[in-house]
Order: C-alpha cells, then sequence, then structure tokens
C-alpha cells in the first residue's frame, strides 16, 4: 500500500509539470472536413458524452425540452446494456467510445456538448470541449481536483460567449429564486450557521474490511468497453466491477463521496446568495471507517467562513451517514421528504434515512429549514411565520404553494436547468449555474475531501488558495500527476 509519503515526493517531482494555472493554450485538431450544418431555428446540436445511468437521465430531461438535435453519442461501454435505451431514442446519431474521436470525426457537427461521466473524467472532456469552442453542461461536482476547477474556471471565464452549466439542477428551481428574493428583501439576513446533512445508505458501506487495505482484485473487462479512456488522466487501475456503474462514487481516486455527490444540491443557493467563497479552515469532527481507499461510512465536516462585505462569518457543518444525524433545533417537525427530489440512485436495502437531505440555517433572528435540489425553505418554528409576514408583507409571499407550505411568486414560468443551458447556448440567457458560480462550491468540496482523506484539521487561506498547515494537503490540491499522454488537458 502507497504511503502518505510515496505520494508526497511522487507530487514533488510532478508538480513542476502540472502547475496551478495553465502554462499556455493548447489547441486540439479537429479533422473533420464536413461544414456542421445549422440546427433548426430555437434548437441546438448537440453531443452526449456518458450515456447510461446517470447519462441516461440527464438526456432524458434534454430530450423533454424539445430543443436538441442530437448528433452523436459517446460512452466508452457503448456496448453494455444500461445504454441500449438512448440509442433507441437516437438511432441516427454516430456513436463512438473515446471522447477524443468524437471531437476529430464529428466536432464540426455540434455546437454544444454534455456530460455525464465518473466525477474524475469530467476535466479533459469539458477542457478539450472549450478548447473546440462549444458550449459545455457537466454534470456536478464540476471536477475531483481543486487545480482541475481552478483551470476550468479559468477556461470558461476566458471564453464568455461559450455557455457553461453545472449540473446542480435545483439552481433553476423554486429555493434559487426563493433564497435571492429572501436576501434581497432583507428576510435571510446576518446567517452565521448552516447544517448539511445527506444520511441515506451509500454504495461504499457494504464494502469487505479488506478493501481498506487495498484496491479490489482485477476482473475480466466487459466486451467492447473502453477502459483505456474509462481512466483517462487517473493512475492505472485494472477493470472491477467495483470500480465501474455509479461504484466508482466510492474511492478517493474516481469520485467525491457523499459531499460532492449531494453538496451541489444542498448549498449551492447558502454558497452564492451568502457570497461564501473559499473556506479558511476545515476540519474532521467525524471520520468512522476511515482508510486510504474509499470514503468514510460517516462523515462530519467544519468549514468555516470569513466575514463577507457587511455579513458575518458563517460555520458551515456537513453531516453524513446513517448513524450521524445532525442536531435538530425545536420547531424542526417532520423530516420533509420531498418526492420531487430525484432518489439516490442506489439500492438502499431497505435502510430509508429518518431524515431526508436537506439544511438548516442559523441567522440573527430566525432560523430556516429547507431540503434537497429546488425545495423551498421553511421559517421554523412555524409560529415565526406571521410575525416575519406581518413585518416584510408581499416581499415574502409568491405565488402557487412550496413543498414546505411556503408561499412563492415566480411571476412567469423560468427556464428549468436543462432549458437554461439550451437558451444560453443560443444568447437568450445567461446559465444560473456556470463555472465560474458552481466551480467555486465545487472547490470547497474538494477542499473537504481533502480533509476526509487525511482525516485532519486544517487551515486554508483564500488569497493564495494555498494550506498554511500541511504540505501535503497542499500536494493534494493539484492531485497525483496524469498518466502518460493525458498531460496535454492540463495545458488547454
Amino acid at each position: 500500500m502507497g504511503t502518505r509519503r510515496d505520494f508526497l515526493k511522487t507530487m514533488s517531482m510532478a508538480t513542476a509539470g502540472v502547475a496551478l494555472t495553465p502554462s499556455g493554450i493548447l489547441h486540439a485538431q479537429n479533422n473533420s472536413s464536413a461544414t456542421a450544418p445549422k440546427a433548426a431555428p430555437g434548437k441546438v446540436k448537440i453531443a452526449f458524452i456518458g450515456i447510461g445511468n446517470r447519462g441516461n437521465q440527464i438526456i432524458g430531461d434534454f430530450k423533454k425540452t424539445d430543443m436538441i438535435d442530437v448528433v452523436a453519442l459517446c460512452d466508452v461501454d457503448i456496448k453494455g446494456k444500461q445504454c441500449d435505451e438512448v440509442k433507441s431514442w437516437f438511432p441516427k446519431a454516430k456513436q463512438f467510445t473515446d471522447f477524443r474521436e468524437l471531437f476529430d470525426k464529428a466536432g464540426n457537427e455540434f455546437d454544444a456538448v454534455a456530460i455525464a461521466v465518473p466525477d474524475f473524467a469530467h476535466f479533459p472532456i469539458a477542457m478539450l470541449a472549450l478548447s473546440e469552442g462549444k458550449h459545455v453542461y457537466v454534470e456536478k461536482p464540476m471536477a475531483r481536483t481543486f487545480n482541475e476547477e481552478e483551470l476550468m474556471i479559468q477556461a470558461a471565464l476566458k471564453r464568455p460567449n461559450q455557455a457553461t452549466q453545472v449540473g446542480n439542477q435545483g439552481h433553476s428551481e423554486g429555493n434559487y429564486f426563493q433564497f435571492k428574493a429572501w436576501k434581497e428583501a432583507g428576510i435571510i439576513k446576518d446567517v452565521t450557521a448552516v447544517t448539511a446533512h445527506m444520511n441515506s445508505w451509500r454504495r461504499w458501506h457494504p464494502f469487505p474490511d479488506e478493501y481498506t487495505l487495498k484496491f479490489p482484485a482485477a476482473e475480466p473487462l466487459p466486451d467492447g468497453m473502453n477502459w483505456d479512456t474509462w481512466l483517462n488522466t487517473a493512475a492505472w487501475h485494472e477493470y472491477c466491477k467495483d470500480f465501474h456503474q455509479g461504484q466508482w462514487r466510492c474511492w478517493y481516486d474516481f469520485g467525491m463521496g457523499a459531499l460532492g455527490d449531494w453538496g451541489a444540491h444542498l448549498l449551492d443557493t447558502v454558497h452564492e446568495f451568502l457570497e461564501l467563497g473559499l473556506p479558511y479552515e476545515i476540519t474532521m469532527q467525524k471520520a468512522e471507517r476511515h482508510n486510504d481507499y474509499f470514503y468514510p461510512n460517516s462523515s462530519t465536516i467544519l468549514f468555516r467562513f470569513g466575514a463577507r462585505k457587511d455579513m458575518p462569518p458563517v460555520d458551515v457543518t456537513w453531516y453524513d451517514g446513517l448513524d450521524n444525524l445532525p442536531p435538530i433545533p425545536e420547531g424542526f417537525g417532520v423530516a420533509g421528504f420531498d418526492p420531487n427530489v430525484p432518489a439516490t440512485n442506489v439500492d438502499s436495502k431497505g435502510k430509508k434515512p429518518s431524515l431526508a437531505p436537506g439544511k438548516i440555517i442559523y441567522s440573527k433572528d430566525l432560523t430556516f429549514k429547507g431540503g434537497s435540489h429546488g425545495s423551498l425553505l421553511n421559517i421554523i418554528p412555524k409560529e415565526k411565520i406571521a410575525e416575519v409576514e406581518s413585518k416584510f408583507g408581499d416581499k415574502m409571499h409568491f405565488e402557487g404553494e412550496g413543498k414546505f407550505g411556503n408561499k412563492f411568486k415566480l411571476g412567469e414560468r423560468p427556464s428549468n436547468h436543462f432549458e437554461n443551458f439550451l437558451l444560453a447556448c443560443q444568447g437568450i440567457e445567461k446559465t444560473r449555474s456556470p463555472f465560474e458560480i458552481c466551480g467555486v462550491l465545487c472547490e470547497v468540496f474538494s477542499l473537504g475531501v481533502i480533509a476526509q482523506r487525511l482525516n485532519t484539521q486544517l487551515f486554508f487561506d483564500p488569497r493564495t488558495k494555498q494550506f498554511t498547515n500541511n504540505a501535503f494537503a497542499n500536494a493534494m490540491l493539484v492531485g497525483i500527476p496524469p498518466r502518460k499522454g493525458w498531460e496535454q488537458f492540463y495545458k488547454l
């Protein structure tokens, strides 16, 4: 088993070639000689990369908009049964197993890409797409390492005419508009603490103890699977079913655990509208079954953010794990399961959490309870609602009824997250979760994962974007060097 000292030694030799800022622009060559036909009015010519499992779900949502012309489908396991449904939807779309070949052979035929591959693979695909002039939709979290997120933010800022959107879909739903309106009205004011909780069963909970000591043994590769491209920039691993089909979420090398998976659905509005930026302290308060390979069964992580403008410092505490419930304030009420929030997409073996994923926001005068994704906030205890109504009147009220009883008003129906991206591709709207907004939130998660992996307290300087108390943690901001042949994606 590799030690942290081994990792740090490797990083000291590698970081000179993979810096925290891009060293230049290297454009991939597109060898397609065809001229792309224009999309039908109101439609965007698009290629989907990653079409099974979560890819299937987001492609279904894109399909419902009736705003796309699908040019190509790409998946490293495109012969797998999980890809069959999407292929049947678009039988005329070209098919690829390597995203580089997709761009090389069909890059002139589409204007946008939607990426739904494992977390660690987001970076090279998104960077190539941006360098090729494409609009980019990528599932959350935006990338796996802090360095990759920095590079993606910078690449997007250099290309303001290319739309980018990260797939935290609730950022185009009720809570986005409600939080923004309540913050502007002064209802949400002087927030000092936030609790975020995701206490569902996770894929790695039943992993055998031997996985805490070493990676699982190699298994036969599925027929036709392009494993080398699946690994892309990551260090070499032999194929195993516990790396594939969503199991990649479990491993530090591939995924971002519960924090990266659900944090963007729970903390997106808190982070944006309270202008939290980056924390100055990240402290592991609990790490049950901590090991060097996969995520703890339960984690409690404290993130401390400094004062901003006229807003006080904020402590954000993250809880995950079935047995790791947060403190519940008086008047909290029921757990608040929201049927509109997507399921966790895993077989929970009958272990339904006692508390739905959500957040509790503590301000100087009020406490708010919220769910995940677009679920609306509610003021607790409910007796406080009348008092707030008498003070803020129409500023509090919205047309319609929210999930937790609060009324809300959105005016004309807003575009959903997928429509918002497609309209932005056409220059009609601006995306609500572009790389420069969601990217900083995802950087917070990357810092949290470093604390999880080291199981320690870290102090971070948001100005220099460096840890001040741990050299090993600083090496992890960049991560292990990419495999030979994949270095160019860090120069795009």
